[in-house]
């Protein structure tokens, strides 16, 4: 499939997620299935900045998780037919190298690493001023899907 980007209005379509909680700003490159880049445009005014941390704010780990999984959803909903879908956390291994303060712009690197039934993995990096700031593995679903290959228990099935 071809790439495209996506701006703030357009990526609503296909990510679940609003503010205060939409991670990702833009999404520069997005080849459906593959992968997604773009963007977080960190500034004094976001919500976590004054109590993580007063006098030394940065942003917190579990939202760069989050910026990282909202990045890699796009690579799968940008898909034919799975277009604004439902997606839950699974699992993941995070790593950090590096604070990520206000006026920092968070370039997300996201690959999808396998997709099939309704799960999918992938990797996440963040960085800063052309530094690797944190990086992530993650496994995501989408419930909709997945749920279809459970095998159902012999009572279920009645």
């Amino acid at each position: 499939m071809k790439s495209f980007s996506l701006n703030y209005v357009e990526l609503l379509e296909y990510q679940q997620n609003r503010y205060p909680y939409l991670m990702i700003d833009s999404v520069d490159e997005v080849i459906p299935g593959k992968s997604a880049k773009g963007y977080k445009n960190l500034t004094n005014n976001e919500w976590f900045f004054p109590s993580h941390f007063p006098g030394a704010p940065n942003m917190p780990g579990a939202l760069q998780l989050e910026s990282f999984a909202q990045m890699l959803t796009i690579a799968i909903t940008t898909l034919p037919g799975n277009k604004g879908k439902t997606t839950r956390f699974i699992s993941n291994e995070m790593k950090y190298y590096k604070e990520i303060v206000p006026g920092d712009k968070m370039v997300i690197e996201t690959e999808v690493t396998f997709w099939k039934r309704g799960l999918f993995k992938g990797t996440g990096k963040a960085y800063t001023n052309g530094t690797l700031a944190s990086e992530a593995k993650m496994v995501i679903c989408i419930p909709d899907i997945f749920e279809q290959f459970i095998p159902k228990k012999e009572k279920d099935k009645k």
